[in-house]
């Protein structure tokens, strides 16, 4: 008989074996092996390993080998199906942190961006305020023709009353 819950609009709590871990720490965990696992170093070790596994199964007595020939080699498949096993999902957990970062810092040039624009069209408004009231102000040459015109005049008057 399936049980009916009572609320259907609250998704279900999820179930927890009893394990609690570190998000955050596993995350940078797998971001160092995942780094690791891209690099040249590492592709030189495993070659270097693996040479070493397949020369030591040929070329020492069959009395010592651990990985037989004659057997394909059994347990060198099975370590790099484990190592690869572990690996894909290391590599897209620290790909997947990565995405993440990528849209918070795309979210964060995005505002900067805005307040840029913003800024920038604010200024350009101010600046266009500047000009209008600059193009009222008088300017050097201009005030010393009006006070020459002004001084001629005062100089007209003070000769007419000088004539009375």
């Amino acid at each position: 008989m399936v049980k009916r819950r009572e609320d259907l609009t609250a998704p279900r709590e999820a179930r927890r074996i009893g394990m609690s871990y570190d998000a955050d720490a596993f995350g940078q965990f797998s971001e160092g092996i995942a780094r690791y696992l891209g690099t040249a170093r590492f592709l030189v070790w495993q070659t270097a390993v693996i040479i070493v596994w397949i020369s030591w199964n040929l070329a020492v007595p069959e009395r010592i080998q651990f990985d037989p020939w004659d057997r394909g080699l059994v347990l060198l498949t099975l370590v790099l199906s484990l190592q690869a096993s572990y690996a894909a999902p290391l590599i897209l957990l620290a790909q997947n942190r990565q995405e993440a970062r990528d849209r918070v810092q795309a979210a964060t040039d995005r505002n900067v961006s805005e307040r840029t624009q913003s800024d920038t069209e604010f200024l350009a408004r101010e600046l266009a305020g500047v000009r209008l009231m600059l193009s009222d102000v008088v300017t050097g040459e201009e005030l010393r023709e009006q006070l020459a015109e002004l001084a001629a005049k005062v100089d007209e008057l003070s000769r007419r009353l000088e004539e009375r």
